[in-house]
């Protein structure tokens, strides 16, 4: 029987941009976002790169009037940055890291330490159980040539496996955060076509906020434009998705975000813009259609060409680490060979001061450690990418027959077969 039940859910998101001591007026910008939270009827809260559990501390304590329940979800060295606060009773939490998160010798962009993850908490709202997600992905540092670009296709596709497996009993699904990808990237097209989650910003009735729903904005003070190049005024790459079940169906009614400045202070929330929406929960039964599969189709396969230039970079890198560590070790075994030169022949001077002796030694014991810490991280990388294009063609294999079973033309049907790649690598 459908819930006939209606409810209203008022979601908010943000990136706090919160790194204790690099980022800018951290301390008053909490303060800030607590009083604002505390005075608006948020029933959900999501917030990510709180990288800091004391400043998380902080708003648990000033919001515990209005925001009694909360959770944080701890990952990484400095923790994954994601939090809940919610008015409703948090029934449970799981915590999923991806596998792939960047590099840990790119130490300036800092996102392998970060611990990138999804969080999930289930809520009571009324009569309906809602699953909320909150999340993080991998930054894009330069669109032109992304070369995190094949993690963040994993992240993608890790985070809507998750979605998927874990709320098959949800009647509301909610899913806030920095996704930082741009709505038509691949990810995004991924994550949103194989759950069917839904693009607040595209489904709202009434919008108030910047323009084109961006959340990077040029006209931020904590913004270079040089980061928002080739787009001048702005992107948009935070996100509340949602999506209803077999029973009830979600419907967006309004949705805002600041714009920059926050009138009565100096400086606005946070670099990034933050997110609002009511939605209005009703009834619907719906389906997917021989359209929508086959969508999915072609995004997956999108998707595995991705993987695998991902892969053939990880091969390399770990074809050059090995190459790298072979001439180190035969560089000190020569080092030793010309060492050992005074013992096998008596009377033989000494070949080099035993300063430079040391100092080629500690050089090649350097070479091998080095070596042999990133043959072992970018095998790790090797795996995670199989994993996941394995997974990927599994589901482009059931999907195929799933499309098989809709009443298509059969040159289409042929068409979408022939067209799909086979294991071998592909080129871009």
């Amino acid at each position: 029987m459908a819930n006939t039940d209606t409810a209203s859910v008022r979601v908010f998101s943000l990136n706090c941009w919160g790194i204790r001591y690099l980022s800018k007026h951290c301390p008053q910008r909490y303060a800030m976002i607590g009083d604002l939270l505390s005075k608006e009827e948020h029933d959900i809260v999501l917030l990510q790169e709180v990288w800091s559990e004391k400043d998380f501390l902080n708003l648990k304590k000033k919001l515990a009037c209005s925001h009694p329940h909360c959770h944080y979800f701890k990952s990484g060295v400095i923790g994954s940055g994601l939090a809940i606060f919610c008015k409703h009773r948090i029934h449970d939490t799981f915590l999923y890291r991806y596998s792939l998160n960047g590099y840990p010798y790119m130490a300036h962009h800092g996102d392998w330490f970060g611990g990138k993850a999804v969080g999930m908490a289930v809520i009571k709202i009324g009569s309906m159980t809602a699953n909320v997600y909150v999340t993080h992905l991998h930054a894009e540092y330069c669109r032109e040539k992304d070369s995190y670009l094949p993690h963040r296709v994993v992240q993608a596709w890790e985070l809507q496996q998750f979605i998927r497996h874990t709320s098959a009993g949800a009647d509301v699904v909610i899913v806030g955060g920095d996704l930082n990808m741009h709505p038509q990237d691949l990810g995004n097209r991924l994550l949103r076509a194989y759950t069917g989650l839904r693009d607040s910003y595209l489904e709202t009735a009434n919008f108030d906020g910047c323009e084109d729903g961006m959340t990077l904005i040029a006209d931020n003070p904590f913004i270079s434009k040089k980061e928002l190049v080739p787009f001048e005024k702005g992107i948009r790459i935070d996100y509340i998705l949602f999506k209803g079940s077999s029973k009830t169906d979600m419907h967006c009614d309004s949705m805002s975000t600041t714009k920059g400045s926050i009138p009565d202070h100096p400086f606005p929330y946070s670099d990034h813009e933050a997110l609002t929406l009511l939605d209005l929960i009703g009834s619907l039964l719906s389906l997917m259609s021989s359209g929508k599969v086959a969508e999915l189709v072609d995004i997956l396969t999108e998707a595995r060409t991705e993987v695998k230039v991902g892969l053939h970079c990880a091969e390399r890198m770990r074809y050059t680490a090995t190459r790298t560590g072979i001439m180190g070790l035969a560089l000190l075994f020569l080092e030793l060979a010309i060492a050992a030169v005074p013992w096998l022949a008596l009377g033989a001077e000494q070949p080099f001061p035993r300063t430079s002796f040391y100092l080629l030694a500690a050089l090649c014991c350097a070479i091998l450690l080095t070596t042999f810490l990133l043959y072992i991280f970018y095998t790790m990388e090797l795996k995670s990418l199989q994993g996941a294009e394995d997974q990927m063609r599994l589901a482009v294999g059931s999907l195929q027959e799933k499309l098989r079973g809709f009443p298509l033309p059969q040159p289409y049907i042929h068409s979408m077969i022939d067209n799909t790649p086979d294991d071998g690598f592909l080129h871009k």
